[in-house]
């Protein structure tokens, strides 16, 4: 039997034993549909100029993975300092699967969630091993140790040159279309991490990572099971991260290990969780717009914009509030509106 209970902020709806509940209150919904929106229709300004659609694309993917590194500190209790490894080994993986093989995108896509799976699976032991600075050295030597052999192994990696030619998405005919049609995929892509993020943080999952977070032996003794969860939440980041690599390869249609491991571009998206907040989950999207709105900006500088760069998000860092970023300046001019948040340790 089906009943319809209509409060005064949700409606819930339920179904036998199962309860389903949908917030209606304006303060829930109002800001988050305004934001979408603002991004839908963001690139129809700028459909005649294909870099700034390549930049709104690229800002979609550095929070599509900022996201996911949000969701493995707070489930493993560690920072990880090498997430681009993921993203080689799903980039490669699809790279190489589509040129040798001859896969389809749908197929390397397969391919891509299951080595990565499989690699995290292999090294997630390494979240019970090192705590503290051993594991952030740990996953930094991984991304680095991997930009290696691809020039050790040139002839299958090729080195700094990369892999190119890769069978895109599909193809419209048109380069301006594509483009488009590419920032709307990314858009899409980055809105599901968001909405899986949102679900886990609202979830039981998310109290018993906030409480493996605050303190590992107190959640032991609440009856959590600490490293099956540290397992779970290295693992299924590493795959989502996998998979936004699989789409630079399908997209761009190359994949450099010289652009994406070294130790430049994991500090680029580190900065994103910082100046978006890394109290929230949310802060990741303006974070990555941000950051890739003001690399685009010094562009014009030449090479005076390599150290201009990160001199401006060390500064923002610095005049933004600590450990809030740029949606703790959100939360003070709207602290009512509801958003899940996300704990995270601050020492």
């Amino acid at each position: 039997m089906v009943s319809v209970d209509l409060k005064r902020d949700r409606v819930l709806l339920r179904w036998g034993t199962q309860k389903y509940e949908w917030c209606i209150e304006p303060r829930y919904w109002r800001n988050p549909t305004f934001g979408v929106a603002f991004l839908l229709i963001l690139p129809l300004f700028f459909f005649s100029y294909p870099h700034l659609l390549t930049m709104l694309t690229t800002a979609n993917l550095l929070a599509a993975l900022a996201i996911p590194l949000s969701l493995q500190i707070l489930g493993t209790a560690r920072v990880n300092f090498g997430p681009q490894f993921y993203l080689g080994i799903g980039g490669y993986t699809a790279a190489l699967l589509n040129l040798s093989f001859g896969w389809n995108p749908f197929f390397t896509l397969l391919g891509t969630i299951f080595v990565c799976g499989s690699v995290a699976l292999m090294l997630s032991p390494i979240t019970w091993i090192a705590r503290g600075l051993y594991f952030s050295l740990i996953t930094l030597i991984l991304p680095l140790a991997f930009l290696d052999l691809t020039y050790q192994f040139g002839d299958i990696f090729r080195g700094e040159v990369g892999l190119f030619g890769m069978s895109p998405l599909f193809d419209l005919g048109r380069v301006k279309w594509n483009y488009l049609s590419y920032y709307y995929l990314s858009l899409f892509l980055m809105l599901l991490y968001l909405l899986g993020a949102h679900k886990i943080t609202k979830s039981r999952f998310g109290v018993s990572l906030a409480a493996i977070n605050e303190n590992e032996n107190v959640a032991r003794m609440m009856g959590i099971n600490v490293s099956f969860y540290k397992v779970i939440y290295y693992v299924v980041p590493s795959i989502l991260t996998g998979i936004v690599g699989w789409f630079i390869v399908h997209t761009f249609r190359s994949f450099a290990g010289v652009t994406y491991l070294p130790l430049e571009f994991m500090l680029k998206v580190l900065f994103i969780v910082i100046i978006g907040g890394r109290a929230s989950v949310f802060g990741a999207v303006p974070g990555a717009y941000a950051v890739s709105i003001i690399e685009e900006a010094l562009r014009s500088f030449g090479h005076i914009s390599h150290w201009v760069f990160p001199l401006v998000l060390v500064a923002m860092i610095y005049l933004l509030p600590r450990g809030e970023g740029l949606w703790g300046l959100y939360k003070k001019r709207h602290p009512r509106d509801y958003y899940p948040k996300m704990h995270v340790r601050r020492e």
